[in-house]
């Protein structure tokens, strides 16, 4: 088994307003260059609790995030989750049909933002 060789820390800021709804979301990685905290609009989180055996999840985003920044979010969450679960588990199926499935959401999200 191998020994903590380093830590790093990554520490997120939520501003929220009475309803607890994120007005402003900051982060910072203590191994980046940044040495303050930085905006972002959105954050994703998952988290494998290995006692549950289940993903926790934390989904906030602050009410200035347009549905064209939501749309590019997700579907480049889509793709990089993919991308690691390729990595972690050598499973090369997955990428092409995720890669496909993004691509074809992505063209009926347009479409319906078009119709909308």
């Amino acid at each position: 088994m191998s020994q903590v060789k380093k830590t790093s820390d990554i520490r997120f800021k939520i501003g929220l307003d009475e309803r607890n709804v994120p007005l402003d979301i900051k982060w910072q990685a203590s191994d980046s260059k940044n040495d303050e905290l930085r905006d972002c609009k959105s954050i994703m989180i998952s988290i494998w609790d290995a006692v549950q055996k289940e993903t926790l999840r934390i989904d906030l985003w602050t009410n200035e995030m347009t549905t064209d920044e939501m749309h590019s979010h997700y579907f480049q969450s889509l793709l990089s989750i993919t991308e690691s679960y390729v990595r972690a588990t050598g499973n090369p199926i997955a990428m092409e049909d995720m890669k496909k499935f993004a691509q074809e959401l992505a063209k009926k999200t347009a479409d319906w933002e078009d119709s909308k």
